[in-house]
C-alpha cells in the first residue's frame, strides 16, 4: 500500500487503499480527544471545590486541548465527507457548534454571577448538550465506517461510556458536594481560604453552614436520584440497543464506576477534593440488561406491545434496583435523595424505553 498523503486526504479524501489506515487514525484521534476532555472535566469539578475558578485553569486547559482536537477532527471529516452520513454530519457539527457557543456564555455567566454557578446552570446545560451531539456523531461515524466486529462492538460501548459521563457529570456536583460540606462541618474545609474570601466577598458577609450548604447541594434532593433513574439510565437502555451486545449496559456501568474509583484514588493522592462514587448505578445498569434479556426468552421483543411491556416492567425494576442500591450507598456515602421521586422517573424511563426500542427494532 502506497503511503498516505494527509495532505490530499484533507483536500479530497482517502482513495479505497488508505481508508483503512484513514479510519483507525481519525477514530483513535477522537479516542483521544473525548478522554482527554473527559479527564479535563473530571478534575474541573473536583478544582472548583478546592480553587477559585480561573478560565485558564489546568483542568480548563486539558479539557480545552480535548476540544480543540475534537474540532479538527469534525472540519476534517466535515471537509473531506470522510465517515459522514447526512445523520453522522449534522449531529457532529451541530453538536460541536453549540459547544462553541456555549463556552463564552459559560465565561460572562461566571464574570456576572461568580460562585452563584451550579453544574446544573443552563450556560453548562449548552456544553453537556453539544458534547452529546457531538458523541453521537461521532457513534454514528464509526458505526458506518467499520463491518460488524467486536471491533465495531468496542468501539460503539466507548462512545457510549463517553455519553454516559457526560450525562452524569452534572450529578457530581451533589456527589462532591456531599463530602465537600461535611468536610466543612468537620472543621476540615476543602476550600482553600482564597476560595472562602471570594464566597465571603460575593454574599456580603463571613460565609456559614447556610452559604457552604447552598453551594455544595445546590439543588433539590429529589434530582440527584431523578436523574440517573430517567436520564442516565435511559443513555445505558439506548447503549444496549444500539450496540447490541447482551451485557453493554453492565459493562458500561462498571467501567464508569470503575473509572470514579480510580479518579477518586489520584485526587486523593494529590489533596484534592474526593467525592463520592455511584456505586447504586450498576445495580440499575444490571437491570437493564436483564430486562433486555427477559424480554428475548420470552419472545416478548418480537412485537411492539411486548416491546412496550418490557420498557414499562423493566424501567419500574430498574428504579427499584437503583433505589435499593442507593438506599445501602446511604449509609456509606451517598448525596441526600428524596425516593419519592422514584416511580415519576420510572414512568419517564419507560417513554423513553419504549421509544427507543421499538424505533430501533422498526429500523433494523
Amino acid at each position: 500500500m502506497p503511503p498516505t498523503d494527509w495532505a490530499r486526504i484533507a483536500r479530497s479524501g482517502p482513495t479505497e487503499e488508505q481508508r483503512p489506515a484513514t479510519t483507525a487514525a481519525v477514530f483513535r484521534l477522537w479516542l483521544l480527544a473525548f478522554v482527554l476532555k473527559m479527564l479535563g472535566s473530571t478534575w474541573d469539578m473536583s478544582w472548583h471545590f478546592k480553587w477559585l475558578r480561573d478560565d485558564f485553569a489546568p483542568p480548563h486547559l486539558l479539557n480545552t486541548a480535548g476540544t480543540v482536537l475534537a474540532v479538527a477532527l469534525v472540519i476534517f471529516q466535515w471537509r473531506t465527507g470522510f465517515g459522514l452520513d447526512r445523520l453522522a454530519r449534522n449531529l457532529m457539527v451541530s453538536g460541536t457548534g453549540t459547544f462553541l457557543i456555549a463556552i463564552p456564555i459559560d465565561v460572562l455567566n461566571h464574570r456576572i454571577n461568580g460562585l452563584d454557578i451550579t453544574a446544573w446552570s443552563y450556560s453548562h446545560a449548552l456544553l453537556y448538550i453539544g458534547t452529546a451531539l457531538m458523541i453521537l456523531g461521532v457513534a454514528r461515524s464509526f458505526w458506518i465506517s467499520t463491518p460488524a466486529s467486536r471491533l465495531r462492538t468496542v468501539g460503539l460501548s466507548l462512545a457510549w461510556f463517553f455519553f454516559l459521563e457526560n450525562v452524569l457529570f452534572p450529578d457530581q456536583h451533589q456527589e462532591y458536594g456531599t463530602l465537600g460540606f461535611q468536610a466543612y462541618l468537620d472543621g476540615h474545609p476543602y476550600a482553600e481560604p482564597s476560595l472562602l474570601k471570594f464566597a465571603a466577598d460575593q454574599i456580603g458577609r463571613p460565609v456559614d453552614t447556610a452559604a457552604i450548604h447552598n453551594f455544595t447541594l445546590p439543588v433539590a434532593d429529589w434530582v440527584y436520584p431523578g436523574w440517573i433513574v430517567a436520564v442516565a439510565m435511559l443513555a445505558l437502555v439506548a447503549a444496549r440497543a444500539f450496540v447490541g451486545a447482551r451485557w453493554t449496559a453492565t459493562l458500561i456501568g462498571v467501567g464508569y464506576v470503575a473509572y470514579r474509583c480510580v479518579v477518586w484514588g489520584v485526587l486523593v493522592a494529590f489533596h484534592f477534593p474526593p467525592s463520592a462514587v455511584p456505586f447504586a448505578l450498576v445495580a440499575g445498569a444490571v437491570m437493564v440488561d436483564l430486562a433486555f434479556v427477559a424480554g428475548a426468552v420470552l419472545g416478548a421483543d418480537r412485537t411492539v406491545p411486548g416491546r412496550v411491556v418490557v420498557a414499562v416492567l423493566g424501567a419500574l425494576a430498574v428504579a427499584a434496583a437503583y433505589g435499593g442500591g442507593l438506599w445501602l450507598q446511604s449509609h456509606l456515602a451517598a448525596p441526600p435523595s428524596d425516593y419519592a421521586v422514584l416511580p415519576l422517573a420510572a414512568l419517564v424511563l419507560a417513554a423513553g424505553w419504549a421509544a427507543v426500542t421499538v424505533r430501533r427494532k422498526a429500523s433494523a
